[in-house]
Formats: structure tokens, sequence, C-alpha cells
């Protein structure tokens, strides 16, 4: 039997794209030999200091707050927590389309078993440092010329690899959710490849 494998991804809780990778890896778990481990990035931190349009600004801005109660949890409760909050959280914000602020966290805490009062962590400056560092470990192997999601991965040849996405829509399901994976794979781990990409058509599908 093959040994089962970690598998990380570094989510922001407000993308969309990374939600849907990560539903996507969910169903990689269950057809290929990989445990998923979420791990908190920030795309606040990763546009520190850049040029953006006001409405993204705003965005960065209270998108602080979602990212300190995630490290707060995984502090307190560990990664397994963690995780259930992303689902939590990303259920209200992509697919019920609640606005960000204590309501939601609040009540996406309460989803995940957790308690409620942890929201006050959005408003904490001292899970910062904490955020900082999660954020660097995932983004330091892929630069910061991209943004989440970031999976890092055991290579075809064991070795480690690292890469930004990929952004998919709709997440596949079952065996076709295993081929992508491995093709992911196969192209990321081989030396020397750096880009995929072509054009969007569709907005993020959540279903």
């Amino acid at each position: 039997m093959t040994e089962r494998v970690a598998v990380d991804m570094w989510f922001d809780p407000i993308c969309p794209w990374a939600w849907i990778t990560s539903r996507w890896l969910l169903e990689v778990e269950k057809v290929r030999e990989v445990d998923i481990r979420f791990h908190v990035m920030s795309l606040s931190v990763l546009n520190e200091g850049r040029d953006l349009p006001e409405q993204y600004q705003e965005l960065m801005r209270t998108g602080w707050g979602p990212v300190r109660i995630c490290i707060a949890v995984e502090q307190k409760h560990g990664q397994e927590a963690v995780a259930k909050l992303y689902t939590a959280l990303g259920n209200r914000i992509h697919l019920g389309q609640e606005k960000l602020g204590p309501e939601l966290y609040a009540a996406a805490l309460a989803d995940a078993g957790l308690d409620p009062a942890l929201a006050e962590a959005a408003d904490s400056t001292g899970y910062d440092e904490a955020l900082r560092a999660s954020h660097e470990a995932g983004m330091r192997p892929v630069g910061t010329d991209v943004g989440t999601p970031v999976i890092h991965a055991p290579g075809p040849d064991g070795g480690a690899i690292a890469f930004f996405g990929p952004v998919i829509t709709p997440a596949p399901r079952g065996e076709a959710a295993g081929k992508l994976w491995d093709g992911v794979l196969l192209v990321a781990g081989t030396p020397g490849f750096y880009e995929l990409k072509r054009s969007r058509e569709l907005g993020p599908i959540f279903d």
C-alpha cells in the first residue's frame, strides 16, 4: 500500500480562487494517498505598500480580520481546527456572500465548534508576528509575484516542490480531481517549469 503523504496549502479566507482550490484538494484527499493541511497566508500582508485601487485597498484593510482569527485558532486549537474554520468561513463568505465583519466571524467560529469570542482576534495586532511568519513560510519558495493558493507537496521524485495554483473553476470531483492532481504534480515537479496560463473566461463557480 502506498504511504500517505502530507500536502500543505496556504490560503487567505477572502480569496474565492483559493476556496475552490481547497475544495478540489479535499476531493483529491479522497482518491489519492494525500493528507491536506491548511495554513494561513495573507493578501493584506502580500499587498502592503503596493499601489492598489481604493476598493481593493479597503478589502485589504478588512482582510486582516479573518487571517488573524485563523492564526488565533491555530495557536489555541491546532491545524485541524483551522481546517474546520476555513470551511465555515468559506461557506459564509463565498457561498453565502455574507459581509466580512464581527457577526460573520462569530457565526463561522460557532459553525466550526469554536468559541465565538475568538472573533475579537480580528482587531488584535498581537497575532501579526505569527501571521507574518506563516505567510513567509508559505510564500518564500514561490516568490511574491503570486498570491493564493500556494501548495507545497512532495514531487514525483520525492523532493519538495512548491507552486502557485492551480486556479480552477469549478472544482473537479472524484477521479477527475485525482487526474488533475497527477498532472499538476507532473508539471510542477519538472525542473525549469514555471508557468502555464490562459485568460479566464469564467468567474468563480461554487458548487
